[in-house]
């Protein structure tokens, strides 16, 4: 739960920076958040991989090769579910409330509901979530934070407190996720952990790409790789 409390706090510190300080936060200091997140998010995903493909040369390698073959499995499951599409309809809905958000009357209930969306929707919520829950790993989660807590500031002063008060469905969604996790760890044998980790690395990296705005990637049409991989240890390791 440590990254989960780590993540609340960080959107609560965003709104009241939003509140107090929005236009303090000059265009450099952003980019310098950027490149900041940039390399925490190459690190994070490095250090999981690495950490996942340790042992003999043979048994990196096995776990290397269902990771990525988790991931060809698991993004013609997402596919088929139509993962990223239904995330992508949220995303536009949360979008429209933006746009509405200058002739509403109710932004507070609206900034709530944006910022539950885009914060509980993104696929390092539900990796980090379960990678605190398998191995106490709160890194992805404080990332993540950075992102929500940078992100809080604006909406904060564009919607009001309804924003940082988002804190609470995001931490009852990730602290769920986090506990149960922990509960189904005692089923799993170390191969099928270290899978999970190498997988949920290989997920992390794309995260760079939407970081700077360089493209996108159909991350959640690859979440149920966390599944496959752990399956396909148990049958070939």
């Amino acid at each position: 739960m440590i990254g989960t409390i780590i993540n609340g706090v960080c959107i609560v510190l965003g709104g009241l920076l939003g509140a107090f300080a929005a236009e303090r936060v000059s265009e450099g200091v952003q980019n310098k958040i950027k490149l900041f997140l940039v390399l925490a998010t190459v690190f994070v995903a490095t250090q999981m991989i690495y950490e996942g493909l340790s042992g003999s040369i043979g048994h990196g390698l096995g776990q290397l090769g269902i990771a990525m073959l988790s991931m060809v499995v698991g993004n013609a499951l997402g596919m088929l579910l139509r993962l990223q599409k239904g995330l992508n309809k949220l995303g536009q809905y949360a979008k429209e409330k933006m746009a509405k958000s200058d002739s509403s009357d109710n932004k507070f209930n609206e900034g709530l509901i944006t910022c539950t969306i885009l914060f509980c929707v993104g696929p390092m919520a539900i990796l980090g979530a379960i990678d605190d829950g398998l191995h106490g790993n709160y890194k992805i989660l404080a990332v993540k934070g950075i992102m929500d807590g940078t992100a809080t500031i604006g909406f904060t002063a564009m919607f009001g407190w309804g924003a940082a008060l988002a804190v609470v469905p995001v931490v009852a969604y990730q602290g769920t996720i986090t506990i149960c996790a922990g509960i189904i760890k005692p089923m799993l044998t170390e191969g099928m952990l270290e899978s999970i980790q190498v997988t949920g690395g290989m997920l992390i990296f794309p995260v760079t790409l939407v970081v700077l705005g360089v493209g996108k990637v159909p991350l959640a049409n690859y979440l149920p790789a966390l599944i496959v991989a752990p399956l396909l240890t148990h049958w070939w390791m």
